[in-house]
């Protein structure tokens, strides 16, 4: 076993373990070698990098939820306390983020000649300036969130090579709504823009294998749900 399948196999036993930061050191020594992650690889960088942000993004929801209770409450002491911790996990919400835009920037990219894994890490540099987003205020959030806007275009135009029910493809379109409606303020175009994704898709896929039908399903299902809420949020306003 070469050192490239010994890290894929420890990052499969850390995500067993659900030992998430190291399945993650694991993937990221395999993306520094320069090379043609593959599909699986792709994968597994994804689930590592997912797991490590999701239970800091929470952390984060969670301390901001309890804080403004506190302020509503006159309980300033208490507030502060749990501001001091809150601003230690955007911290490290920032240093996450950061090391991973790096290595799709420094690593990923550069060494990619696919299309599916072009979309794949354009997709994946705007979902974590997008994450840096949803925490940062003035003009760092604003940053943070036109460079997701212009990681999500690069791969919206290199998706055009790809069916309109290729999962990352339909990925790569609930992720940038979602910016379009959470972050950027717009309605209306994360609307359109998921129901156009959702409109293309549906008719070939049909075309697609049993397996990759029920993983774009999955999106599909998603992106109906978002289109109908986000329908009754224009008609009210």
């Amino acid at each position: 076993m070469d050192v490239r399948q010994n890290s894929v196999y420890s990052a499969k036993l850390a995500e067993q373990a659900k030992r998430y930061n190291e399945m993650l050191d694991h993937m990221k020594y395999i993306a520094k070698l320069n090379v043609e992650l593959t599909t699986e690889e792709r994968n597994l960088l994804r689930i590592g990098c997912k797991n490590v942000m999701g239970a800091r993004r929470e952390s984060w929801r969670m301390l901001s939820s309890i804080e403004e209770k506190e302020q509503a409450k006159g309980n300033e002491v208490n507030a502060k306390r749990i501001e001091e911790y809150r601003r230690k996990v955007e911290s490290e919400l920032t240093s996450i983020c950061n090391d991973i835009i790096q290595l799709i920037d420094d690593h990923l990219l550069p060494s990619t000649s696919q299309c599916e894994s072009c979309v794949f890490y354009h997709r994946m540099k705007g979902d974590y300036y997008r994450y840096l987003a949803e925490f940062k205020v003035g003009i760092e959030m604003e940053k943070a969130a036109s460079e997701s806007m212009k990681a999500y275009d690069k791969g919206i135009k290199a998706a055009s090579k790809l069916a309109p029910a290729n999962l990352v493809r339909l990925s790569l379109a609930l992720n940038f709504s979602v910016l379009l409606y959470d972050i950027m303020k717009f309605p209306e175009k994360a609307f359109f823009h998921a129901k156009n994704a959702y409109d293309e898709a549906i008719p070939i896929l049909d075309n697609l294998n049993k397996e990759s039908q029920k993983d774009s399903m999955l999106i599909l299902e998603i992106l109906l749900d978002n289109v109908r809420l986000w329908s009754y949020d224009i008609l009210e306003n």
